[in-house]
């Protein structure tokens, strides 16, 4: 199986359209019937179902869908990453999402900026649950997970420290002058219905709560009274002065890890994961 054939086939099982993924592919539509109709042949098995109306994918079709973005992803990664290898300054990308402890990341990025032969460093500013996708696709070499808010499946990771969670909430609510709460005191509160993330597929629960993308954004929502939020303690740090942080004594504890790629072969990456876990 050829990769021009793969992208051709995850083009139309996408688009589920002949024309449009044509044209997304900057073709035209019959060799690109003819390409996936000889990978239905040469594979033996029908891959989509087609009659004058509609496309859809058959029950091999979707497995190949999942199994070609996946080798997809890994043959731009290595593009990617071997191209940022041959340069005569190495560098890599470290991808955070907005809030992350800046006093760690400070820390980090001065201990490794130390190091003999240090890359440099750029940062990239992701929202939740972007991160496997980034590493995925080499646009990240490296990046920090909170878990079990984030997932590192299938990504290698080093443990950097675990941490508690607080409540945030407008500095004008009752329960703001509280030195803790527990969570059945913050997650039923009718008038700040907790703040709902986007799950690793872009969709979010359904609820009440404000449809949240980062901190900032959240943070500005619960200043208003729209909004609550149980995070960990370093989102926390230097608050903003019309909101709170009111310690939660039995949420779960949150671990921060540094997380790569497996097949990652980056001196620069190996360097920095040792740094990090030093400090």
């Amino acid at each position: 199986m050829e990769i021009r054939e793969l992208r051709y086939f995850v083009a139309v099982a996408e688009e589920l359209h002949f024309g449009k993924a044509a044209q997304r592919l900057g073709m035209a539509q019959p060799p690109l019937s003819r390409t996936i109709t000889q990978l239905e042949r040469r594979l033996g098995i029908a891959l989509l179902e087609r009659n004058s109306r509609k496309v859809t994918l058959t029950e091999a079709g979707a497995v190949l869908l999942a199994e070609g973005r996946e080798i997809l992803g890994a043959v731009t990664a290595a593009e990617r990453r071997t191209r940022r290898a041959s340069t005569a300054h190495p560098s890599l990308v470290l991808a955070v999402k907005s809030g992350t402890g800046g006093e760690l990341l400070t820390k980090l990025l001065d201990a490794y900026a130390a190091e003999p032969g240090a890359a440099t460093v750029d940062l990239l500013i992701c929202e939740a649950h972007q991160h496997r996708h980034l590493l995925r696709e080499g646009q990240a070499d490296v990046a920090l997970l909170h878990l079990p808010f984030d997932s590192a499946a299938g990504l290698d990771t080093e443990t950097l420290y675990t941490e508690g969670q607080v409540a945030i909430l407008p500095a004008s609510h009752p329960l703001a002058i509280r030195s803790q709460v527990r969570m059945a005191d913050v997650t039923t509160l009718p008038e700040l219905p907790p703040a709902r993330w986007p799950g690793p597929d872009g969709s979010y629960r359904e609820g009440p709560g404000a449809e949240i993308r980062n901190l900032t954004q959240l943070f500005q929502l619960i200043a208003l009274g729209r909004t609550t939020v149980v995070v960990p303690e370093s989102a926390a740090a230097d608050l903003r002065r019309d909101l709170a942080a009111v310690r939660v004594l039995d949420a779960p504890p949150v671990t921060t890890v540094i997380a790569w790629p497996p097949q990652s072969r980056l001196r620069a990456v190996a360097d920095l994961v040792r740094v990090a876990t030093l400090l």
